[in-house]
């Protein structure tokens, strides 16, 4: 990840959840000053004449939505616009890489199970195969600023995690918490939060905290953390199993995004040096 954000990544699919996706991502740039696409991915099991109809229509929309919030960039960043076509997760990661995305933002959508099992599957893949952070967003999870940061740590130091930390701790004064479950605070674990500490104080003068939580899941105890600290953007894994606990919660495929009301962002871990 560089030190700076240029492009932000919405992909959309014209339903409600993408307001607020595109919203958090006007106050990104109005912060940040960076570009942000558009990118609506059409299905490619079509007839030739339906395919190119389909296409005019979503590049119409993607229009009315560029010049609905054209106006709402503050500062020197541009709204672009692009319909692909072929798998949506394919066609989503090459845009990524050609065009150089810095961040994805994403919106949750309220009820549908089905749509939730869907996109939870898509943004761990996605951030997973494209290395780029994916911040999932709720239609009550839009805060102007990300003043508290809740990082669980597990396992390794996340390298990517305290990146972005970093950088958005720089933009919004930010705090960051470091989190793990006193249930694993055994020399190790306890050596990878240290470094943690170390490591983003080391590259930003943000002020950063440790604490250990009770209780037997990462995710529900984060949660739980967060919401009592006023947090306002939790970071996670994709590696790790960042999933709440229940019955129903492992059937439907509940990630911490769907459980929780404060904005999640999906980091890809990385070994590589700072």
């Amino acid at each position: 990840m560089s030190n700076k954000l240029y492009n932000i990544l919405v992909p959309v699919d014209f339903t409600g959840k993408n307001k607020w996706a595109i919203t958090k991502a006007i106050e990104l740039s109005n912060s940040f000053n960076c570009n942000i696409h558009l990118v609506y991915v059409a299905g490619k099991n079509q007839s030739f004449f339906i395919r190119d109809s389909n296409t005019e229509l979503a590049l119409k929309k993607l229009e009315q939505i560029k010049a609905k919030y054209q106006n709402q960039l503050c500062g020197d960043g541009t709204l672009e616009i692009s319909v692909l076509r072929g798998n949506k997760q394919k066609q989503l990661a090459n845009y990524i890489e050609q065009y150089e995305m810095d961040l994805v933002v994403t919106g949750l959508s309220k009820f549908n199970v089905l749509q939730r099992i869907i996109s939870s599957v898509s943004i761990s893949r996605l951030a997973k195969k494209t290395s780029v952070p994916v911040l999932a967003i709720r239609s009550g999870g839009l805060v102007c600023h990300f003043k508290k940061i809740v990082l669980p740590v597990s396992g390794e130091v996340p390298m990517g995690q305290i990146r972005l930390a970093a950088l958005l701790g720089r933009a919004f004064k930010s705090r960051v918490y470091f989190v793990a479950l006193r249930l694993h605070a055994d020399d190790k674990h306890q050596n990878i939060i240290d470094s943690a500490l170390e490591m983003v104080q080391s590259i930003s003068t943000i002020p950063a905290q440790c604490f250990l939580l009770e209780g037997k899941n990462l995710a529900k105890s984060t949660l739980q953390f967060s919401k009592k600290i006023n947090a306002d953007l939790i970071m996670v894994n994709p590696i790790k199993d960042f999933r709440l606990p229940g019955v129903w919660n492992r059937l439907t495929n509940k990630l911490l995004s769907y459980g929780s009301r404060i904005p999640v962002v999906t980091v890809a871990s990385s070994n590589k040096e700072i």
